[in-house]
């Protein structure tokens, strides 16, 4: 390969790469628009425990879950994430999943990683569980101020959307649901439907906010 095509092939990649990273985002419904801010001020993990370093809501972009203590209805769920929004989003910087577990539970836990490790072949580096008891899961799950409640296993279908700034964060026009507080993991065609261009749509935003950033800086 001569000097000249060597130079064609960059100057493609440097014109065509930001081009293809806009419109993956820009695939999303939404586009650019912001995702409304439903609750502020998410309460952070006081308390809990893990088998690793216990996560932070602050500086990152989240999707919480909460699987209480029946890890045996969560697989489903977990394979749907899984699929639909880990694999593609999980190499973005500052993009987590969190879910809560009840305290007792890391054998089931460790049992559904190994699941999705070996049949799903997923890097699970930032799929992250946390346990605690009746009264810390309880109490992380009001924080959200969401009209759902948790069954009686301490656990939920939905999953949230927590921002950097630890807001929850949803759709108040949503055609189907009107305010969209949270995304069904039972269900793949919600996931795919509206979760999919939420997460598109937040992860620009702040892309478009850090470019901002450092365009301000360098001028």
């Amino acid at each position: 390969m001569n000097a000249k095509a060597k130079k064609i092939i960059v100057l493609g990649t440097l014109f065509f790469l930001p081009l293809f990273v806009y419109m993956f985002f820009a695939s999303g419904k939404n586009n650019f628009a912001r995702l409304p801010i439903l609750t502020e001020n998410i309460a952070e993990f006081e308390g809990f425990t893990s088998t690793d370093q216990i996560p932070q809501l602050k500086d990152q972009i989240t999707i919480l879950g909460f699987w209480g203590n029946r890890l045996d209805l969560k697989k489903a769920e977990a394979l749907n994430l899984n699929e639909k929004i880990y694999k593609r989003f999980y190499q973005f910087q500052d993009f987590q999943f969190v879910f809560l577990a009840q305290e007792g539970q890391q054998a089931a836990v460790d049992s559904l990683r190994y699941k999705l490790q070996t049949g799903a072949g997923t890097d699970l580096e930032k799929w992250h569980v946390i346990y605690g008891d009746s009264l810390q899961i309880t109490e992380q799950f009001k924080s959200l101020g969401t009209p759902f409640q948790l069954s009686e296993n301490l656990s939920s279908p939905y999953v949230f959307i927590i921002d950097k700034n630890r807001a929850l964060r949803g759709r108040t026009q949503d055609k189907d649901l009107d305010t969209l507080w949270g995304v069904n993991a039972q269900s793949v065609a919600q996931i795919h439907k509206k979760m999919v261009d939420d997460v598109k749509v937040i992860l620009a935003e702040y892309r478009l906010a850090l470019k901002k950033y450092n365009s301000d800086r360098a001028k």
